[in-house]
């Protein structure tokens, strides 16, 4: 039976080039299981740096793939860690808890052409619906969710990582961070917050509408 299905498929940015890559794979790890955990999905590591992400909620895609990268990025140090991430909704016949390495159907073959297009251009994220013709106004909005990732910093990274998960205030999120509000509300702007926290609503709601159960 075919289900609402979101696949995210992607690989480290530079791999090669990063020294500490144990410690890289070990965040990643922590960071694919805790989405897998919390929207009930599963997810494989594969070719080292190249990993699969599949969850039975489409309207929570693009959410999944922003606080996987903001997790990488925010525990950047010396150098910068960051993925590809190309995320496809649809219906599948794969159900949660199956193996990953041996899934097929139209969602999984879009996420994958959707990261072999984006290794083949400067872009670090798309999104596309495998049940759907292509919708050139979702793919701009995606390219400038990909472009402020971008330009986040570790502390950018970190304080949307922290929104992401934790609905706080901005008092509550100083004293998570040991930092003064005032701190907390400049690290925001500088991540375009609210912009980045609107679109992803958006997404959030047009996902959900256009994935109906069958």
């Amino acid at each position: 039976m075919r289900q609402p299905l979101a696949v995210l498929t992607g690989d480290i940015i530079a791999s090669q080039r990063i020294s500490d890559i144990t410690a890289l794979y070990r965040v990643l790890d922590a960071s694919l299981s805790r989405l897998a955990k919390h929207y009930g999905g599963r997810f494989e590591r594969y070719r080292g740096d190249g990993f699969q992400l599949a969850i039975p909620c489409t309207s929570e895609a693009l959410h999944a793939a922003v606080a996987l990268r903001a997790e990488l990025i925010m525990h950047s140090q010396d150098q910068r860690w960051d993925a590809r991430v190309a995320v496809a909704v649809g219906h599948n016949e794969w159900q949660p808890g199956s193996p990953l390495a041996s899934a097929d159907g139209p969602v999984f073959i879009a996420s994958g052409k959707a990261l072999d297009a984006i290794s083949e251009s400067d872009a670090h994220l798309a999104l596309t619906e495998a049940d759907a013709p292509h919708d050139a106004a979702m793919t701009l909005l995606v390219r400038y969710v990909d472009e402020l990732i971008d330009g986040w910093s570790h502390y950018s990274a970190e304080i949307a990582f922290l929104k992401l998960w934790h609905d706080e205030s901005q008092q509550a999120i100083a004293e998570r961070l040991g930092i003064r509000q005032p701190s907390v509300h400049k690290r925001l702007r500088a991540a375009r917050w609210t912009m980045l926290a609107d679109t992803l609503n958006f997404f959030q709601q047009r996902l959900a509408t256009e994935q109906p159960d069958e």
